[in-house]
């Protein structure tokens, strides 16, 4: 799968993911894009899975009818998202499209 990282998640989450095709939305030039604008351009661009530290996306966007997968994690903090490393790869491996998962970072 095509997995699009937020601004916030950490880089070295891709290393973790080597079942997946990870691209930044740095390397993308997108990291000025609000976010109605870059879930647009992530669905229009073939992403299949945002990965996002945004807690309040889906209260500040309409996900209604979004074909991309939307997984937040509750931390930016690398130390702790490493820990519960296991838990961001489930959750990334099984995405569907339309999903909405929180993965709890203790």
């Amino acid at each position: 799968m095509r997995v699009l990282f937020d601004q916030g998640t950490p880089v070295p989450l891709r290393k973790h993911l080597v079942a997946h095709q990870v691209v930044t939305t740095f390397e993308l030039g997108w990291n000025n894009l609000k976010n109605g604008e870059l879930l647009q351009q992530s669905e229009e661009s073939g992403f299949s899975v945002l990965v996002t530290t945004d807690q309040n996306l889906r209260y500040q966007q309409n996900l209604t009818g979004r074909r991309i997968a939307i997984i937040v994690l509750t931390t930016t903090s690398w130390p702790r998202i490493e820990r519960a490393v296991e838990r961001v790869i489930k959750a990334v491996d099984s995405a569907a499209p339309s999903s909405y998962v929180e993965v709890p970072i203790p």
